[in-house]
């Protein structure tokens, strides 16, 4: 069965207990880490124990800093930042910390420049995640970096190389399936992509985004990012290849408004019930 979380719970208090609860009163069986300081100790393990009583699976941590950056001061503030994040992945049980590689472009978080695809932006991944991995050096949480558009690893075979190049056990793969999609042929055929990315990254796949995409008629190529449903991901292949797994990887709602993620929950369910396939917590 799947596990699917996200936001949009009706819930305003920071409580690990009744933030738990609200997960699983809303549907979701898995969850993204709850803010929280690696000092605090107390609510680390509060967090914890208070999800694992839900059986809500804790998925995974967000980074989304410029890992790479030129500026000297901004990129080791980020890396600080990273292995903080990583470290609290550790503490709590999650699955993994991830993030975007980011960028060569001083003051941007990911903007795409041709150095972002050489081989020194390769050799900076592979340096980068080791640093983080090694500077924590976890048991229980992974690090993963999330393919983009605009940096690498920005495909599967190239996300492959780099776990080969990284050589460490705590390095895994994230998946958005959105994010990869960047030709009209693609787009119309995803299926075999989703498929692709299953194939060769499955045995090291953490966690995974849900969200969809549109193709706009206009002289100029155009994706727009849209509610589940509304665009032409192939949720019935990338379903089905998520309930194939042998492990529970968790499916995360994202980049929608309050009210949308209760009509993104229902769409995801009403998508798996059309492939035959069941989520976790669900009756």
């Amino acid at each position: 069965m799947i596990r699917l979380g996200g936001h949009g719970l009706p819930v305003s208090s920071d409580d690990p207990e009744a933030f738990a609860k609200a997960h699983k009163a809303f549907g979701y069986s898995a969850a993204y880490v709850p803010e929280v300081s690696i000092n605090d100790t107390a609510r680390l393990a509060a967090i914890e124990k208070a999800f694992a009583a839900q059986d809500v699976m804790l998925a995974e941590i967000g980074i989304w800093r410029n890992l790479v950056s030129p500026e000297d001061t901004v990129r080791k503030a980020h890396l600080d930042y990273a292995i903080e994040r990583l470290a609290i992945a550790e503490a709590v049980g999650a699955k993994c910390a991830v993030s975007y590689i980011g960028s060569f472009k001083a003051g941007t978080d990911y903007a795409s420049v041709a150095e972002n695809f050489g081989p020194r932006a390769f050799d900076a991944c592979v340096e980068t995640a080791r640093l983080i991995i090694d500077a924590v050096k976890p048991r229980r949480a992974n690090f993963a970096l999330e393919m983009m558009q605009y940096s690498l690893p920005d495909s599967v075979d190239s996300y492959v190389d780099l776990i080969r190049a990284v050589d460490r056990p705590a390095f895994g793969a994230h998946l958005d399936p959105v994010n990869l999609i960047m030709t009209p042929r693609v787009y119309w055929n995803n299926g075999a992509l989703i498929r692709e990315c299953f194939e060769k990254l499955g045995d090291r796949l953490l966690s995974c985004h849900a969200k969809d995409i549109a193709l706009r008629t206009q002289a100029a190529l155009h994706f727009d990012e849209v509610q589940i449903g509304d665009g032409m991901l192939d949720y019935g292949t990338y379903l089905r290849e998520l309930d194939r797994m042998p492990r529970e990887v968790p499916l995360l709602l994202e980049h929608l408004d309050g009210p949308e993620y209760a009509a993104g929950r229902d769409r995801i369910f009403a998508a798996g019930d059309a492939a035959g396939v069941r989520f976790h917590g669900r009756d």
